[in-house]
């Protein structure tokens, strides 16, 4: 089986950096209801914030997917990671229900800026023949740091308190962020349809 390559499998690596700080969605919910500012306790709250998500996460989609074509992969995903660690950052200083509730709606929105995006920079940057593999890689990457980052997630939280364990996830995606604007410093874009 032939390796992805290094480009491809440093990506993979920085999503999953980013990934480590991030509690899943199902497992959000029920964590901010704890939080001071909380998402309420009322029934269909939960569905209710899904839903904000959902939208949320359908319209950045259907308006970041063609950002990402015209100003190209890497400026997208910075700007998402950006924007998920201003997200947990929120979620760690939040201290009213409609601070909550906005900030999900907006995690909505990382998620349409990014997960698109993380697909396509995966498709750039790896030969047509080996982007099957490379997407395998990807997926293992994002399967495998799933499980520790609920884990660490938790622990922080138990330990440390919600605001340090968002803090924490704010800090690894910037992290990320940096990242791959070092390792990216000084190649030029590929546009879609260039060679």
């Amino acid at each position: 089986m032939k390796l992805p390559s290094r480009s491809s499998i440093l990506l993979a690596l920085l999503i999953g950096l980013c990934a480590l700080g991030e509690i899943s969605t199902q497992m959000l919910i029920p964590s901010l209801r704890d939080l001071e500012a909380g998402l309420g306790a009322a029934p269909g709250a939960s569905l209710a914030a899904l839903s904000v998500f959902v939208a949320a996460f359908g319209l950045g989609q259907l308006f970041f997917g063609p950002l990402s074509d015209r100003i190209g992969r890497r400026p997208t995903l910075i700007m998402g990671w950006v924007l998920y660690a201003a997200v947990y950052f929120g979620f760690a200083r939040a201290s009213v229900a409609w601070q909550a509730w906005a900030l999900f709606a907006v995690y909505g929105v990382f998620f349409g800026l990014t997960e698109g995006s993380e697909r396509a920079l995966i498709a750039d940057l790896v030969a047509l023949q080996r982007r099957g593999t490379a997407f395998g890689w990807y997926n293992l990457a994002i399967g495998l740091g799933a499980l520790p980052a609920s884990l660490l997630f938790g622990y922080v939280w138990d330990h440390s308190g919600p605001s340090t364990a968002f803090l924490m996830g704010a800090t690894l995606a910037l992290a990320a962020a940096i990242g791959l604007i070092v390792a990216t410093s000084g190649q030029q874009q590929r546009l879609p349809g260039r060679s």
